[in-house]
């Protein structure tokens, strides 16, 4: 019985090093408050207390004996969030470009908690959830068919779902599906939230050296052909970075429209297979890509950069060059407006001069050309 009392008197000493010596507390039991009864009959090194070292090294075997018990656990347990609960909505979830590690702790926890997850490509989207033990159901939402799912999506939001929505790679509706979703929820007032992640365009962007100040990202540029040359002539004469995506199957034709509208000089970047093991940074002129792609074939997604035209502050052109400039865009099909749109991205005059300038010279000629047509 005295044992035992003794033990839990002295548990919470247990700890201390065995080399000290404590005098022992007036015990509660005492026989009398005048007769001190004494318990201890020797000290308290002569208990087998551990020692600090012998402490430390039980801890440290037990977290080595259980170490795969915290590498393998949730990282949303691992680091719990603060926020309240889901409320109900669209989110637009960033997925890793490349390198499963590039996920937030947050994007983790929507797409867990989400009664259904929109995917591009439910079979990659599948290794993913996969990879972080995610349960959420998947249901396909691409380009073809996402005017069909629409209808469907909505009717589940209106229940008071969330519905979370990825791309194969990045922040969805970024030329991938989900702008006309994300516009729908809008109009119906139903909450659209985004969930920052990954992004080709701002990773090729910091990376690329060239000027982040002002940029203009285009995407994926037309398929048709006089409709990408137009579009590549407005990105010619404008003074900020474009930025591109760029098929790798369809390098080489942008590389040759892109140096015989923009100039052989013009710097560029070429950024494939960002965040993953062939990683690649390629930099150069238009004139040196378009000779160093045409044998070699890359693969992988491109995002390709331009920079822009340098303008002089004090660059203004003579109504002669202004004439000249009008007459070639006018004679290669451009309307009298998209003809000043270009000349005045690349001079500091007014485009209101250049119009009236361009209705002087030319008002009277697309006239006549209309009704001839």
């Amino acid at each position: 019985m005295q044992n035992s009392m003794l033990l839990r008197c002295c548990h919470s000493m247990a700890i201390l090093p065995s080399s000290s010596v404590i005098s022992p507390p007036r015990p509660r039991w005492s026989l009398s408050p005048r007769r001190h009864v004494s318990i201890f009959t020797t000290s308290l090194t002569s208990f087998p207390f551990p020692s600090t070292s012998q402490t430390i090294a039980r801890a440290l075997s037990f977290f080595s004996n259980n170490s795969d018990n915290f590498s393998n656990s949730d990282p949303i347990d691992t680091y719990p969030s603060k926020q309240s609960p889901l409320k109900p909505g669209l989110y637009l979830v960033g997925t890793p470009i490349g390198n499963l590690e590039d996920i937030t702790l947050r994007a983790l926890r929507v797409l867990k908690s989400a009664d259904v997850i929109l995917s591009e490509d439910t079979r990659h989207s599948g290794k993913l959830l996969q990879h972080y033990c995610i349960k959420t159901p998947l249901l396909s939402y691409h380009k073809f068919n996402e005017s069909q799912r629409e209808q469907i999506v909505l009717k589940r939001l209106l229940d008071g779902e969330i519905v979370a929505l990825i791309s194969d790679a990045g922040t969805p509706g970024i030329s991938d599906p989900g702008m006309e979703l994300a516009k729908l929820c809008v109009d119906k007032s139903i909450p659209v939230i985004p969930v920052p992640g990954p992004s080709a365009l701002v990773a090729a962007l910091s990376a690329s050296g060239l000027s982040t100040n002002e940029f203009t990202f285009v995407g994926f540029l037309p398929k048709h052909t006089g409709t990408r040359r137009e579009r590549l002539i407005v990105s010619a004469n404008e003074a900020a970075t474009q930025v591109f995506f760029v098929p790798p199957h369809k390098l080489t034709q942008f590389l040759e429209d892109a140096s015989s509208i923009f100039g052989d000089s013009r710097r560029c970047v070429i950024a494939r297979e960002m965040t993953k093991i062939h990683e690649e940074f390629w930099r150069g002129t238009l004139g040196e890509a378009k000779q160093a792609f045409s044998a070699h074939k890359p693969k992988g997604e491109i995002t390709l950069l331009i920079e822009g035209m340098t303008i002089s502050k004090n660059e203004t052109l003579t109504e002669s060059q202004l004439e000249n400039e009008l007459r070639e865009l006018i004679s290669k099909g451009y309307s009298l407006s998209m003809a000043v749109k270009l000349v005045a991205a690349g001079t500091l005059m007014k485009r209101k001069a250049i119009y009236s300038l361009a209705l002087e010279k030319f008002g009277k000629q697309i006239e006549s050309d209309s009704d001839g047509n």
